[in-house]
């Protein structure tokens, strides 16, 4: 490995001016802080930042903790993310958590040892108060769930309002039986969608029977195949569906292209987000839109703000996204078409 005193014997100065000139100091002269440069450049030198934390430099890592990289709202999120930071020199670490509170706790303390310049949080149901403490210590945001413990900076979608939305327009349809298959009330998003599901029962004057909730893991393809065999085997077979997930949206179109369920004609479908394959599953899906690409810009120039800014600046914050309903051909009055699953 090329060090700092490699440089300074090749071209015959000392060590500290090696380490000056890299650092940019004002008391070394452009020509020299030029030709060290060079060296280093030709030489394959690459600086210890851990070295240089420790002398009181900071961090230019950025910290992204998430529950599933495979979901790709997830994805699309780093993506931006990763964008917009690295156009102000930051870079974008990526921690995976499962939805694991413990492994989330692991993450926060190899990121804290690390000394990340910051962290940006989809965070646990219930984190530990350890991850609360570290947390309050490092700038942070929490992004798309909010936990009241980890502080009031925030962005997120309107979820609520989304499902409430989504929901009406089949009740809108004349559906009268209407599951909806999304994530569990202890997670802040979870709950939100339910009571915007529940919200557009009442507001069109269906009794509580009519609509039936399954809750269950949201980042489980598996949980939407399983959840949707069971409802069209069942008694009470409804006759739509709304979803509260992009993951229980992928297990249950391929479950419904496995059966040969008729959408809309037995079975009308609106989803959650909006995959490049959703276009054109089967009629085309209606789905929740949701505005990732606006809230991570604006989750990314809010956290670069906060690091190019005094210590203590950072005031409570919420922004909050509107969803879209993007209507296709998987919606449709229930009458004159027969049930999944009768003969």
């Amino acid at each position: 490995m090329i060090t700092t005193r490699d440089i300074a014997e090749r071209l015959g100065v000392s060590v500290s001016t090696v380490g000056r000139a890299l650092a940019d100091d004002p008391r070394i002269s452009e020509e020299t802080k030029f030709r060290v440069r060079q060296a280093a450049s030709d030489m394959g030198y690459v600086g210890n930042r851990a070295a240089r934390m420790m002398r009181g430099a900071s961090s230019n890592v950025v910290a992204l903790v998430i529950p599933d990289i495979r979901n790709s709202f997830y994805s699309t999120i780093a993506h931006e993310l990763s964008k917009n930071m690295e156009s102000e020199g930051f870079q974008l670490m990526l921690s995976e958590t499962d939805d694991d509170r413990t492994a989330e706790l692991r993450h926060l303390r190899e990121l804290s040892a690390n000394r990340v310049a910051a962290v940006i949080i989809v965070p646990s149901a219930r984190p530990h108060s350890e991850s609360v403490k570290l947390l309050r210590a490092l700038p942070h945001v929490q992004l798309l769930r909010r936990h009241p413990s980890l502080g009031s900076q925030w962005f997120g979608v309107d979820d609520e309002e989304a499902l409430r939305r989504a929901t009406a327009h089949l009740v809108a349809q004349g559906h009268t039986r209407i599951s909806y298959l999304g994530g569990p009330e202890e997670l802040p998003t979870g709950a939100a969608r339910l009571r915007g599901f529940r919200s557009a029962l009442r507001e069109g004057g269906l009794p509580d029977d009519a609509g039936r909730a399954e809750l269950g893991p949201p980042s489980s393809v598996d949980h939407g195949r399983e959840t949707v065999r069971r409802l069209l085997s069942g008694p009470d077979v409804p006759t739509a569906l709304v979803l509260g997930s992009i993951q229980l949206t992928l297990g249950v179109l391929e479950e419904l292209s496995r059966q040969g369920v008729k959408v809309p004609q037995e079975l009308s479908v609106v989803g959650f987000g909006d995959e490049p394959g959703f276009s054109w599953w089967g009629p085309g899906l209606t789905t929740v839109g949701l505005p990732i690409q606006e809230m991570a810009t604006g989750c990314a120039l809010w956290m670069i703000r906060r690091l190019k800014t005094e210590p203590g600046n950072d005031g409570p914050y919420t922004a909050v996204s509107p969803g879209s309903l993007i209507l296709r051909g998987s919606t449709a009055s229930p009458d004159g078409g027969s049930s999944p699953g009768s003969a």
